[in-house]
């Protein structure tokens, strides 16, 4: 009996008869196997920007157009300027980047909407720039952005592969 018992555990323990299930190949034990798969590397991806300005559609037709974009970021400013001042300094302005970019330090920077320089942001500055987002954005000029707009695809999925390609680290 207990040789039968040694037996039946050598043969469990024994790389050539290592459990695997039907889709896979066994792999002796101790082995490193064969590299992880990891996730895909996404094609498509989305500026903050872009995503914000995708949650302006106040009509929910699939396109946000300057008008529903202006009348969100005037409610988002508001929602940050608890004092009524009219303007952000650039801490506030941090949180309302985290909150409706999802970073205090996402695009556009407090310094490129700050026009005049003055170390405070108007909603008069923020649509500007926004505005200039829009334009860059709305790639058939029609006045509305949709959601194929305000993708991104990314040229290079897995950076380095050509460098590997072709023989060097």
């Amino acid at each position: 009996m207990r040789v039968a018992l040694a037996v039946a555990l050598a043969l469990i323990a024994s790389p050539a008869v290592a459990q695997t299930d039907n889709n896979r190949v066994p792999i002796p034990l101790g082995s490193k196997g064969p590299p992880p798969v990891g996730p895909t590397p996404p094609s498509l991806v989305v500026e903050p920007v872009a995503m914000m300005i995708a949650t302006c559609d106040a009509d929910g037709d699939g396109r946000t157009s300057r008008d529903e974009m202006h009348r969100c970021l005037a409610k988002s400013f508001a929602t940050i300027d608890t004092g009524n001042t009219g303007q952000l300094g650039y801490i506030a302005f941090a949180d309302w980047a985290e909150r409706y970019l999802g970073d205090r330090t996402a695009l556009p920077s407090p310094f490129e909407t700050d026009a005049d320089g003055d170390n405070k942001i108007t909603l008069a500055e923020l649509d500007a720039k926004f505005d200039q987002i829009f334009a860059r954005l709305d790639v058939n000029k029609d006045g509305y952005l949709t959601r194929a707009e305000l993708l991104t695809i990314r040229a290079v999925i897995n950076p380095g592969y050509e460098k590997r390609k072709k023989g060097k680290p």
